[in-house]
């Protein structure tokens, strides 16, 4: 997927320095409910776990040939809202702290957003983000996503939820 500015594409085991400058940040990971990397090597073993899955991209600023954050669709099995319809979908993303305030992560959202209504494969998308996460609330919000009712999470996090509709 391809705007103007951005490409998302699957992450690659050559990414993890860029991975490491980005999410070694106190400001980056605990908002989004995981620990700062404490190293390249961790940052490895995230993208050959987590960010190997299925529709999990890394979020390259063309300008720059690298990742400077990630988006994509939240595992079923870590979900953090667990009422969302079989043909909706959770989205997840971050972004490094260097490039917070130009507009990258709405540009992600929109682009995996008319992916998934183009294709039909699904009808809605939902996000959740921690309650003090403002920059991620503005997100959600400036993509169209509807604010729905605040919930805790399993583990006692207030939760914000926010869901937009895919259909046509």
């Amino acid at each position: 997927m391809e705007s103007a500015r951005l490409l998302l594409r699957p992450w690659q085991l050559s990414d993890a320095p860029a991975l490491f400058r980005h999410a070694r940040s106190a400001r980056v990971g605990p908002r989004a409910g995981w620990p700062p990397h404490t190293s390249e090597a961790m940052s490895r073993e995230v993208i050959r776990t987590l960010f190997s899955e299925p529709e999990t991209y890394a979020v390259v600023l063309k300008s720059l040939d690298e990742p400077i954050g990630c988006i994509g669709l939240v595992p079923r099995r870590h979900e953090h809202y667990g009422s969302i319809a079989p043909d909706q979908r959770e989205i997840g993303y971050w972004l490094g702290e260097a490039h917070w305030g130009n507009g990258y992560i709405p540009e992600a959202v929109d682009l995996l957003a008319a992916r998934y209504a183009a294709s039909s494969a699904l009808s809605a998308l939902w996000i959740t983000t921690r309650a003090d996460n403002l920059n991620s609330q503005r997100v959600a919000l400036k993509c169209g996503f509807v604010r729905q009712p605040s919930f805790t999470d399993i583990d006692g996090h207030l939760n914000e939820l926010f869901f937009r509709d895919l259909e046509r």
